[in-house]
């Protein structure tokens, strides 16, 4: 497995992100990306901001003008289960594989940790271990299997984490 992935973590001027929190948000999609077998050296953009910045984004992304928690915005169309097997998406500046960009709302995570009864840590794991998993093809738009799978995958994960609920 290549070790070698870019992972910015950028926080916008109205959030402070702790080097604890940018590390676990690191080490969530390192872990992902080895779970879930991607084999080529990777970079993923992730922006910590609160929910006036999730907002905009997603209005001006998605047209959606409401905050959410996490964000994503895959570079390419993966299949789940089929991540990136050689270099042939790698940029040819850096010779990484841009995944795509993820945004989380550090004030989601405070209300959904407290809503769900665990750690803010572990929500912030589980949010980045979603939005990994969203740029590598998965989704959960049906209520069906796609959702069942996907959440199958963040369990486990989660767990490789020593996260788990």
């Amino acid at each position: 497995m290549a070790k070698n992935h870019r992972i910015p973590v950028t926080a916008a001027a109205e959030v402070a992100v702790s080097d604890r929190s940018a590390a676990l948000i690191r080490r969530a999609i390192r872990t992902a990306l080895q779970c879930e077998g991607v084999a080529v050296a990777c970079e993923v953009d992730v922006l910590l901001t609160d929910d006036a910045g999730i907002r905009e984004i997603n209005r001006d992304m998605r047209g959606v003008d409401a905050p959410t928690d996490v964000l994503s915005f895959p570079a390419f169309s993966y299949v789940p289960g089929q991540p990136p097997a050689d270099d042939s998406d790698a940029d040819p500046m850096t010779g990484l594989t841009p995944l795509g960009d993820m945004a989380i709302s550090l004030e989601r995570v405070k209300v959904q940790a407290a809503e769900y009864g665990h750690s803010r840590s572990r929500e912030l794991a589980y949010l980045t271990v979603h939005s990994v998993l969203h740029l590598l093809g998965y989704d959960h738009l049906d209520e069906g299997e796609q959702k069942r799978q996907m959440r199958a995958r963040e369990e486990a994960i989660m767990a490789e984490l020593a996260l788990t609920r």
